[in-house]
């Protein structure tokens, strides 16, 4: 009897927790797919190449001085199924209609389509996307591309954007929201809000593509003199650069004067060294110098009246008065506002040294090129006159920069006359035969120099590579 009674209990109490036994089975279930389907879904479309190696050893170049650097980060992703690359995506205010422009790098022989995954407030939604590439490809195989996704009318203030194939969106256009787990396929867009006054900064310069880098001395030279044209902020891709280097570019980034964005393109592509195939073998032109620029123009489109592209060994010296600050209200009042200004290219070469005519001499142990022993320049001729210029830009009127001015929209650039402001570019010859008898003398450096020596050495001190008590 006893045996029975349990048997009758137990029977009664598993009747009982069979329904509860059933439902934890079914959610268990359903959150298994869940977790399975959001990682597939999200991740097929879109491969996330920022490998752990390539995080460590950018967090190996913050870390290398003990410092805590914050830096801006690209992501570059590509687009599964394709040799599309993805660098960043911003919202792009001036068309009749708002749109995302994804900047990106692709081959130019290939042919695919594309749609664009939107999140808005946790919403997929789902847009035809159009890659236009960019005619400045240098002969290269990829080149800078342009993506465009139109926003939809019920989501206009797209947060984040992934970019995929047409056959890989298709799987995507069944689910209606965006899972947390799929952030990771996905940019964040970039300028939300559009400024057309009161920016931040009154000037930027944009400097691309720095690899393996050791000018230190020239760096820092040019550092000091931007501020002293009154550039508020420097904004650098680097892929590598010397030990030495990392101390000064630490000792910028924490003083808020530079902005080091990581620039990891070698890890996907072949980047070449030259300008052409024929100078430098690869698939992109210099170090995929020219997305990097792009994606400099969009991010401070909104944070800088003015963006001044050029590179560390150049400068845009005024003749006339002392700053940027004068010279572009000058420039505004004789051609307007919504401009672009051209500077005429200047070589010092660095093959003839003078004595430098003012005190730095005690800084003959730092790596790099003094720009005050080089101010002999060669002759302007005909065949160069034309050619490596460099540009200050009113960024919100420009939608295609390129290395040397301005592809879209055409005709915005102005030439600006050498009597007024000129480049100064300090750097191997271009004409090497001649003898330095021909090249002519212009020491408008010279005039900085009461400010500029001492500043020079302040910031190789206070980076470490000068004695502590040097005072000089």
């Amino acid at each position: 009897m006893g045996c029975n009674k349990h048997r009758h209990l137990f029977h009664k109490k598993l009747k009982l927790l069979m329904p509860f036994s059933l439902c934890v089975t079914v959610l268990s279930l359903m959150l298994l797919r869940w977790s399975f389907r959001s990682d597939r879904n999200f991740q097929s479309g879109i491969h996330f190449y920022q490998t752990p190696s390539a995080a460590s050893a950018e967090q190996n170049d913050i870390e290398s001085t003990g410092m805590n650097v914050d830096t801006e980060k690209v992501s570059i992703m590509v687009v599964n199924g394709t040799k599309t690359l993805l660098i960043s995506a911003f919202m792009e205010h001036r068309l009749k209609k708002k749109q995302i422009h994804v900047v990106a790098v692709a081959l130019h022989s290939e042919r695919s389509s594309y749609v664009c995954l939107l999140c808005c407030q946790s919403k997929l939604h789902v847009s035809e996307a159009s890659l236009e590439l960019q005619s400045n490809n240098f002969e290269f195989k990829y080149g800078t591309a342009d993506i465009m996704c139109p926003l939809p009318s019920d989501c206009q203030s797209a947060t984040r954007v992934a970019v995929m194939s047409v056959s890989e969106g298709i799987k995507q256009a069944g689910h209606e929201h965006c899972s947390d787990e799929g952030e990771r396929g996905f940019l964040e867009v970039k300028n939300q809000q559009e400024l057309l006054s009161s920016f931040p900064n009154n000037f930027v310069v944009c400097v691309s593509t720095m690899f393996d880098f050791t000018n230190v001395l020239q760096f820092v030279q040019t550092m000091e003199m931007l501020q002293l044209l009154g550039v508020n902020r420097v904004v650098i891709y680097k892929s590598s650069c010397s030990a030495d280097m990392q101390l000064v570019l630490d000792y910028y980034t924490h003083k808020g004067l530079v902005e080091v964005i990581p620039w990891t393109l070698s890890k996907f592509l072949n980047v070449s060294r030259g300008w052409l195939p024929l100078h430098g073998p690869g698939d992109i032109h210099y170090f995929g110098q020219i997305p990097a620029l792009n994606d400099c123009l969009y991010r401070y489109m909104y944070k800088s009246k003015w963006i001044a592209m050029h590179d560390l060994d150049e400068l845009i010296l005024p003749q006339s008065v002392d700053s940027w600050l004068e010279l572009l209200p000058l420039l505004e009042r004789n051609y307007g506002a919504n401009h672009c200004f051209m500077f005429e290219n200047n070589v010092f070469p660095i093959n003839v040294a003078l004595p430098p005519p003012v005190n730095g001499t005690h800084w003959t142990n730092v790596t790099g090129v003094n720009i005050l022993r080089h101010l002999r320049h060669e002759p302007i001729i005909a065949e160069t006159h034309y050619s490596n210029f460099k540009i200050i830009i009113n960024p919100r009127a420009v939608t295609t920069p390129t290395v040397h001015g301005v592809l879209n929209p055409a005709g915005l650039c102005t030439w600006i006359d050498r009597k007024i402001a000129r480049l100064y570019h300090t750097r191997a010859p271009k004409q090497p035969k001649l003898t330095p008898d021909k090249l002519i003398y212009d020491g408008r450096l010279l005039s900085y120099s009461a400010r500029f020596v001492p500043a020079v050495s302040t910031a190789l001190r206070e980076s470490g590579l000068l004695p502590k008590d040097d005072a000089r």
